[in-house]
């Protein structure tokens, strides 16, 4: 019997969803830097654009409570429709539950706040209810401890959650760099997004390749002058 969650993630096999990436769920994130956070979101979001991902952006009590959606995100897909929800579990709204059903992609790549409760309890119902497989991406995600965090990625893997990283997803999207119609648009992802991984990619092609530097605008560099004695 083929077990389905040992296929990699490709670009014709799975959908994503971005659960409560707002400002006030950001607030009360301490399991992971929250500029990392952001950071990784976006970095994901744009992997996700790339390779025409099906994508869902769901939002809990926008005014009352939570706050816009990031807006480095939402620019990544302009025009796309958000989801807002009243209930912590995105499973509980009918209209989340048509979109992923739309999407027709039973693997579900998850990013969202908090790990230990939107994420969770949408991970478990949408497995339970739905026949979904959850993959869910830990370093965009956060929650309010780190303990917070990983018990709830445990509880999760328990149950049979896939735990990946974003960085991951990308590269598993890509698959091989002979892809080349989407090689250029992940190397822009990496260098802005993948920290010390994305600087070596921006010396090799500026040092040893000889690639124009990436930085707008024209920057002169002024050569040594000794200061006089």
């Amino acid at each position: 019997m083929t077990n389905s969650k040992l296929e990699v993630l490709t670009p014709e096999n799975c959908q994503i969803i971005f659960i409560d990436q707002q400002p006030q769920m950001a607030f009360g994130v301490q399991s992971i830097d929250r500029q990392v956070l952001k950071n990784n979101v976006v970095g994901l979001a744009k992997a996700a654009k790339v390779f025409n991902i099906p994508t869902t952006i769901t939002t809990v009590e926008t005014e009352s409570f939570s706050g816009n959606t990031f807006p480095e995100l939402l620019d990544v897909f302009p025009e796309h429709d958000i989801l807002e929800r009243t209930s912590m579990n995105s499973w509980d709204d009918q209209k989340v539950r048509d979109a992923l059903a739309k999407n027709g992609k039973k693997k579900v790549v998850v990013s969202g706040l908090w790990t230990e409760v939107c994420n969770n309890t949408f991970a478990l119902c949408a497995m339970l209810e739905g026949g979904y497989e959850i993959y869910m991406v830990a370093d965009a995600s956060g929650g309010t401890s780190k303990e917070a965090h990983d018990y709830a990625m445990q509880r999760m893997i328990q149950a049979g959650v896939i735990p990946v990283t974003w960085q991951q997803v990308l590269l598993e999207w890509q698959r091989d760099w002979a892809h080349k119609e989407t090689y250029n648009a992940v190397m822009d992802i990496v260098k802005e997004h993948s920290g010390a991984y994305g600087m070596g990619v921006d010396y090799a092609y500026t040092m040893v390749h000889k690639a124009p530097a990436r930085a707008q605008g024209a920057h002169r560099t002024l050569a040594p002058v000794p200061a006089n004695k």
